[in-house]
């Protein structure tokens, strides 16, 4: 056996196992959004060998096109390759608004025929809502969608949940201290703000929330913080895993 070769396991007999060195896991999440952070937001995942989990709605992107359209077909087929895991967020990305008369829910599609207007959907409309992100995923790249969604704007109720859940999809929201922040207005929330009350607040369980770009923030904030953020939390002891290992949607 080459010298190179034993010295490599010997290595990594001595080295710990990365479960024992975990002092907690951290989950990060990312929802669809304009897309101008996807690429970054891959490469960083790639370069540090993290696995997370990402939320898809058809949204414009600043391709002009949209997210579910064939011409993301291999950005979405690289992240299954790479062990991600990956949810609906509803095709319209279609935000709660309140419960309605005869068991529909309204809710207010971003995307689509009706974007911008309270629309009442029945459980069969809203279940159709999130089975299409699931079925386009799976026509782009030949797999499903993991059995997780995420409501727009994190808005629920007991019906909504219920709904998802009679779908085949369990709903995953994220910790208080997991919000980015990335939605806000830069000049008040700036990104080194948002960091630091991030690496100050997250513990180990935390479901942490990113989006893939904002429209509307002018900084944003995946190219200051996302690489800042990771290695923060490295340095305190965490680790990293898709919502599949979180002990509230193991399979």
């Amino acid at each position: 056996m080459k010298r190179a070769a034993v010295l490599a396991m010997v290595a990594l007999a001595a080295a710990p196992s990365a479960q024992a060195a975990c002092k907690g896991t951290i989950y990060l999440t990312f929802d669809t959004g304009s897309q101008s952070q996807a690429e970054l937001i891959a490469e960083t995942l790639k370069r540090h060998q993290i696995k997370a989990t990402f939320f898809l709605a058809n949204e414009k992107t600043v391709r002009g096109d949209y997210a579910l359209d064939p011409s993301w077909a291999g950005y979405w087929k690289a992240r299954v390759a790479e062990g991600h895991a990956i949810g609906t967020h509803t095709w319209d990305h279609a935000v709660f608004v309140r419960d309605g008369a005869d068991g529909k829910v309204v809710v207010r599609p971003g995307f689509g025929p009706q974007a911008g207007k309270p629309v009442s959907w029945t459980p069969q409309q809203y279940c159709e809502q999130l089975k299409r992100v699931d079925q386009r995923f799976a026509a782009l790249t030949g797999k499903p969608l993991d059995p997780l969604w995420r409501a727009p704007a994190g808005r629920t109720s007991a019906r909504l949940l219920d709904i998802g859940k009679t779908c085949g999809y369990a709903h995953a929201g994220w910790a208080p201290a997991g919000f980015s922040g990335d939605e806000l207005p830069s000049a008040a929330y700036p990104n080194a703000l948002l960091l630091q009350k991030m690496l100050r607040d997250l513990r180990g369980g935390d479901i942490v929330l990113i989006h893939m770009g904002i429209w509307s923030r002018k900084d944003a904030w995946a190219p200051a913080n996302l690489e800042p953020l990771i290695n923060g939390l490295a340095q305190k002891g965490m680790c990293f895993a898709t919502l599949r290992e979180h002990p509230d949607y193991k399979p």
